[in-house]
């Protein structure tokens, strides 16, 4: 991922021109980290699962270095409002509200 991970000041005037408004920005940009975030937690619950045991013995619970590495990398990952965010900057996100009629 290019995505600097770090915290970035941002122009508010950039962040709701392409709204014109904000809140309305912000908005976008929340519901759009809440779908990222969705999607990644069903990617890693999918990921994990093959390591999932069916014996809750104590004795049988043992540390897989593969499942270690899978939860780590997900740790590094830049923060889903990050990527919206930076989504949302390059106008590679679509929003519309629901009142609106299409033409």
């Amino acid at each position: 991922m290019a995505i600097n991970p770090s915290i970035i000041t941002r122009d508010l005037d950039k962040v709701a021109e392409p709204t014109g408004n904000i809140y309305e920005s912000i908005h976008i940009v929340g519901q759009r980290a809440k779908q990222i975030s969705s999607n990644l937690k069903e990617e890693l619950n999918n990921k994990l699962s093959e390591f999932a045991s069916t014996v809750d013995n104590l004795e049988e619970v043992f540390e897989n270095k593969e499942q270690i590495e899978i939860s780590k990398f997900y740790e590094r990952m830049p923060k889903p409002s990050t990527l919206a965010m930076e989504e949302f900057m390059e106008g590679k996100v679509y929003h519309r509200f629901p009142d609106q009629v299409q033409e």
